[in-house]
């Protein structure tokens, strides 16, 4: 399978789905060679049925970009950021993937969508909460009205922080196994996301992880040098 579709229930006219390591790396910045990137791109831009994407240059950070350029399928991101929203049907916004979390939203009236690029320091920022604020004040939205999905990431078993108080800090302690140090980054986002005023019942994960996955996931943790795999939505044109 080179693509998981995912569709919010009652909400038909938005499309999400993840790429898998079957449909190729998405990402020119991994050393693959360009023509082989762009075929892949090419070729998952046609199964998601998508006229265009857009796309950043994803720096781990907190900025979001509203109703970004489309990127064409051989050119890298130019844009910095890590998170886009936008309201024009058949504009995807495309994330990649590593192990950090794909975060897809989508207004309950189908009419605008955002995707966030949450990796650990991501989180550490707050950005699930802060990206999802900043989707509600551009478009007039209530964070109450907006449904969420995570994609694959790091599951919680594999997402090791051996040097906790410094990466992280006391008030992300309830996260954080001691015995494994481990953390629990899916259960994170999650809170976070209840704490800025989504509905928990609008907030889906697809929990399968991409460290432990291995025939199915490119895993920057697992493999240090490795493809990306995309994280996709957009509203039906």
């Amino acid at each position: 399978m080179s693509v998981i579709s995912f569709v919010f229930p009652g909400l038909d006219n938005v499309r999400c789905a993840f790429s898998t390591k079957a449909a190729g790396n998405v990402s020119f910045s991994v050393g693959e060679a360009p023509a082989l990137v762009t075929q892949a791109r090419r070729s998952l831009r046609c199964e998601f049925a998508c006229a265009q994407w857009a796309e950043l240059n994803q720096v781990h950070g907190d900025t979001l970009v509203f109703e970004p350029q489309a990127v064409d399928e051989d050119c890298r991101p130019e844009a910095d950021g890590d998170g886009m929203a936008t309201a024009t049907p058949g504009l995807a916004l495309m994330i990649r993937t590593a192990d950090c979390q794909p975060l897809l939203l989508a207004h309950n009236s189908g009419k605008f969508v955002a995707a966030l690029h949450v990796g650990w320091r991501g989180n550490r920022r707050n950005f699930p909460a802060s990206g999802l604020a900043g989707f509600c004040v551009r478009y007039g939205l209530r964070p109450c009205d907006v449904l969420a999905v995570r994609g694959p990431s790091l599951g919680p078993a594999r997402a090791e922080f051996v040097n906790f108080d410094r990466e992280w800090g006391p008030e992300f302690a309830p996260w954080f196994d001691a015995d494994s140090r481990t953390m629990d980054l899916w259960s994170l986002t999650r809170d976070q996301l209840t704490a800025a005023g989504l509905r928990p019942r609008h907030i889906y994960g697809l929990d399968l992880c991409t460290f432990s996955n291995s025939d199915q996931f490119f895993s920057y943790r697992r493999e240090r040098v490795c493809g990306r795999q995309a994280g996709l939505i957009r509203i039906e044109g």
